[in-house]
């Protein structure tokens, strides 16, 4: 044998070796504890966690860059009751302060001009405060840090094979392995799906909805179809015509309005509430990319925006929420905006491809609409001019002209899993089983789709805005599939909720909690060798308490039914039936706040109250905050052994009209009654002159008068 072939042997055997190391290795690899598929904020709150608790894991995700709407453009933070964020999402809000308090943070504008805006003091995390508002390359650094940090693999690029054949290899009702479109596959012991979509969810056979459910599947009021429902300011306030020619139906529909009948209200659909992009705007000349005309541009496109415009209205800039260095968080506003109403009801179960051209198709509407106000001569000149100064962030995005790289996926896939969340959590009207975080944001859904009323105009159909009483518990069971469907997945993002339930839920902030529960429950279903549905929740509750999970607030109620005398039955267990409001605007209430009929009379709209009782007399008393505005022939009907006897409230007047002390001043009494073991009271609200305030009942022994 020659040097020369000596030596090409030895290089040929060397590179053999290598090969086969590399190979063993990489197989070695292959294989984690947890298996995170997703590059979600969720997704690198539940990587952190997993490095936490000593075990490997592995995010594997089809983005570039990491954190999902968190880095994407969301950057106004919605938050909803801050004491409720704890854990890992808090350290990242503790963090995002830490970066503006250095200098260098601040190249567009001075941090004493910006202030303390949107920030919270020392928490019980430490000395740092919190910043809720920050750039979008702040937060993506912030992700980024601790995956340097904690050393882990991230695989960027890696889209899941979806055909459940070949997606994933199910042994037992266990996941073992999942698989991407590139051939390479992620062994574990433990899978989480932190997509926005649920795909593997999907693919692994777990149940799930996709559309808005019937109120009457869950008992609700604000799911389904809210023909008539208007909130916030995205609906048409003037009467918009909708048709190419104005008044003339055989012209054609205008661009963006559905001919379709809207639906009944109440009824399910499949349809889901609009996304959008998170536009990070700037007017700093220096740093501005101005709005270009996007390909395929046609300014007929936007003609009912040109008619919203020539109806005077103007609140353009309602939403361009501040973020430091003179940016925005720009999110939809109004009638028209940068919501692509009905243009995305094929995302959830849509191919890669066909999701690629929903997103094309987003962006250049919101392109083309941000063009069109800064330069159509059919738009008013000042509007034009107002809007001109403004364009993209050339610092922000940089890599994508500055244009946001994750698309504002409101809602997709919702799991139907062990526990379902519904309105009912959310608006504390009955106690939440096995707590893994809090929620407090208000029911928050976007339109669904725009349509052609009776009377011949424009409106938008699907936009809820109902403020939540107080921070509510979010279910362990809500996390993780039922029963007999995969014992080895959690859920964290796709969480299994209604709808208009997933309308708090799905705030970036609980998207982090939730994933660090998600991964601690994993972990602790390794040590214990048993299912996620099997995990002992005494032992989860323990480990998230110490990792500074919040599972509970204190009942810190100026008037709490609990240390109040004889029985008080708060709005929150009273059943509902038709349309009622949550608000606490007027003081003097018992508990979170109250409901209200928004002073729209109906036989069909009344609220009911049980209570059980020991037999025995009791005085029953009423608890409303007086206004003005209230009904003075409220209808309330009280059931007994007797019979039933009806007692008019005027509920303008006060109900402390025999100046007693202390709480019980909220209260106005409705007679004396004997009562076996159930006790019935009914408020209506049929006839009524004003609005109707549902509080609380209250039930007093006489032997405690």
């Amino acid at each position: 044998m020659s040097q020369q072939t000596k030596r090409l042997y030895f290089a040929f055997s060397v590179w053999v070796m290598i090969g086969t190391i590399g190979h063993s290795s990489a197989a070695e690899e292959s294989h984690y504890d947890v298996v995170i598929y997703g590059g979600t904020s969720a997704a690198v709150a539940s990587a952190v966690q997993v490095k936490r608790m000593g075990k490997t894991v592995v995010i594997v995700c089809p983005d570039k860059h990491l954190g999902g709407l968190s880095s994407g453009g969301l950057g106004w933070t919605d938050s909803g009751k801050k004491t409720a964020i704890g854990g890992v999402s808090g350290e990242f809000y503790q963090r995002v302060w830490e970066h503006y308090q250095q200098q260098s943070a601040w190249r567009w504008e001075n941090q004493e001009s910006f202030g303390n805006r949107n920030q919270s003091p020392p928490s019980q995390f430490g000395d740092s405060a919190a910043m809720w508002v920050f750039e979008p390359h702040v937060a993506e650094k912030v992700f980024e840090d601790w995956i340097e940090e904690y050393s882990i693999p991230v695989k960027r690029g890696r889209f899941l094979e979806r055909d459940p054949k070949i997606g994933v290899t199910m042994e037992k009702g266990r996941l073992t392995e999942v698989r991407m479109t590139n051939g390479e596959s992620f062994r574990g012991e433990m899978f989480i799906d932190s997509t926005y979509e649920g795909d593997l969810m999907a693919v692994a056979g777990v149940d799930y909805h996709v559309g808005r459910e019937a109120n009457d599947v869950y008992g609700e009021t604000w799911n389904g179809i809210q023909v008539g429902v208007l909130h916030h300011s995205h609906w048409f306030k003037d009467a918009i015509d909708p048709y190419v020619v104005a008044g003339q139906p055989a012209s054609g529909v205008l661009p963006l309005i559905s001919s379709d009948p809207p639906g009944e209200k109440g009824d399910g659909d499949q349809r889901l509430q609009a996304y959008c992009f998170r536009m990070c705007l700037t007017n700093v000349p220096e740093n501005r990319i101005a709005f270009e005309m996007p390909d395929d541009y046609d300014p007929k496109r936007y003609e009912l925006m040109r008619r919203v415009l020539e109806a005077g209205w103007r609140e353009l800039f309602r939403k361009f929420d501040p973020l430091p260095n003179h940016k925005t968080d720009t999110n939809n506003h109004g009638p028209f905006s940068t919501d692509y109403i009905g243009m995305n009801y094929d995302y959830p179960e849509a191919t890669y491809e066909r999701r690629r051209e929903i997103i094309a198709e987003h962006e250049q509407y919101q392109k083309g609409l941000m063009y069109f106000m800064a330069n159509d001569p059919g738009v008013p000149k000042e509007v034009r001019e107002a809007m001109s100064p403004w364009g993209l962030s050339k610092d922000e995005f940089a890599d994508n002209g500055g244009w946001p790289h994750q698309i504002y996926v409101r809602e997709a896939r919702r799991m139907i899993g062990q526990y379902v969340m519904t309105e009912h959590d959310c608006l504390d009207r009955k106690e939440t089983p096995q707590s893994v975080g809090m929620g407090s944001y208000t029911l928050d859904s976007h339109n669904v789709q725009r349509y052609i009323k009776e009377d011949g105009f424009v409106q938008n159909e699907g936009d809820i805005g109902v403020g939540t009483p107080r921070p509510y518990q979010i279910s362990y069971g809500s996390l993780i599939p039922r029963s007999g469907q995969c014992e080895n997945l959690l859920v964290p993002v796709c969480v299994s909720s209604s709808h208009i339930a997933f309308g708090s839920i799905r705030m970036e902030p609980v998207f982090m909690i939730l994933g660090q529960s998600a991964a601690t429950a994993a972990c602790l279903s390794i040590d214990q060798s048993v299912s996620v549905q099997e995990l002992p929740y005494e032992l989860l509750r323990s480990r998230l308490i110490a990792d500074r999970q919040v599972l509970q607030l204190d009942d810190v109620y100026a008037n709490s039914s609990k240390k109040m005398r004889g029985m008080v039955i708060d709005d929150r267990r009273a059943a509902f039936s038709g349309q009622w409001k949550t608000s606490s605007a007027n003081a003097g209430f018992v508990d979170s706040g109250y409901q209200h009929n928004e002073n729209q009379p109906s036989r069909d709209t009344f609220v009911t109250f049980h209570a059980d009782l020991s037999p025995g007399r009791y005085e029953v008393r009423l608890s409303y905050p007086t206004n003005k505005n209230r009904a003075t022939n409220v209808p309330v009907e009280v059931q007994h052994r007797e019979g039933q006897t009806r007692v008019l409230v005027d509920q303008r007047q006060s109900p402390n009209q025999d100046n007693l002390p202390n709480q019980d001043n909220l209260f106005k009494s409705l007679g004396e009654f004997v009562f076996d073991e159930q006790a019935t009271v009914v408020i209506g609200t049929d006839g009524t002159d004003g609005y109707v305030i549902v509080d609380a009942v209250q039930f007093l022994p006489l032997k405690d008068k």
